[in-house]
């Protein structure tokens, strides 16, 4: 059985939530149930007609709470924005993001999908980051028409990383031996209990730097289509770096990965002035 496919994720030092869950296997406090939203509900604040939707934690293609702090589920986030692009009493979304990134899987269709949909409804949706937004979370964020960020959190990380664990030696040290028994050629490639074959690596390399150039070039669309001069070799020259800090932040609205150095309350106030004026 093949280890899992690639991930986007923020430099280790980004702390990650140690559970998604309480001890007791019950949902995140706050937290709500898809199935439990119902005709005329709205799974997401409106405040003086903007919609407030979080994406926080790990990113993954599907979860079945909305609200939770440590974890956005794609199909979560694709019907919070669908609804709010149909509520009438909405004029604008805002994206509030604290997150280091998470898997790859939907995250692509999904920001694809957020660019074409604003567009369609006619409301603006702009991306304000709480802290920070790395790799899988800043690849949602660019899709916006803008994107803030504080003087101390974070843009970046546009690449793609896949984990290996070889088990072999320590099973061996413990008296453990696997045998594979595997029909297809290919069906245990990168299984732990062997080491890694080189001809797997290379072949897992292409495929995540092919990836890589998909979301530099995202990158590249969303933000050209916000106003910034980025193209994708500027993205792909980044090399998956991160930017933050104050002088980090300042550097990628210049470069172009971010708009404006602003507190969530400052470029929240903004959003409102905006729609006001």
């Amino acid at each position: 059985m093949p280890e899992p496919g690639p991930a986007l994720l923020a430099p280790a030092w980004v702390p990650r939530a140690a559970a998604v869950v309480g001890a007791s296997g019950d949902p995140p406090k706050g937290a709500v149930y898809i199935g439990d939203i119902g005709a005329g509900s709205r799974p997401y604040e409106v405040v003086n007609g903007v919609a407030v939707i979080g994406i926080s934690g790990v990113i993954v293609p599907t979860y079945w709470y909305i609200g939770s702090p440590y974890v956005t589920g794609c199909n979560g986030l694709r019907l919070q924005l669908s609804m709010a692009f149909d509520d009438p009493s909405v004029q604008a979304i805002a994206l509030v993001v604290n997150s280091g990134g998470g898997l790859v899987s939907g995250v692509a269709d999904l920001a694809d999908w957020i660019a074409e949909a604003k567009a369609a409804a006619g409301k603006p949706v702009v991306s304000i980051l709480a802290e920070f937004a790395y790799s899988a979370a800043y690849w949602l964020a660019s899709a916006a028409d803008t994107i803030s960020v504080p003087r101390t959190g974070g843009v970046g990380s546009i690449g793609v990383i896949m984990v290996h664990w070889d088990l072999s030696a320590a099973l061996k040290e413990v008296g453990i031996k696997a045998t594979i028994i595997a029909a297809g050629d290919r069906k245990a490639d990168g299984n732990s209990y062997e080491p890694l074959p080189d001809e797997v690596r290379d072949r897992w390399l292409a495929e995540c730097e092919d990836i890589r150039r998909l979301f530099a070039s995202s990158v590249a669309r969303y933000r050209s289509a916000a106003g910034a001069s980025l193209d994708t070799d500027t993205v792909l020259a980044s090399q998956a770096r991160t930017w933050e800090g104050p002088a980090g932040t300042m550097e990628a609205v210049t470069s172009g990965f971010a708009d404006a150095v602003l507190a969530p309350d400052q470029a929240f106030r903004a959003l409102l002035d905006t729609l006001t004026t």
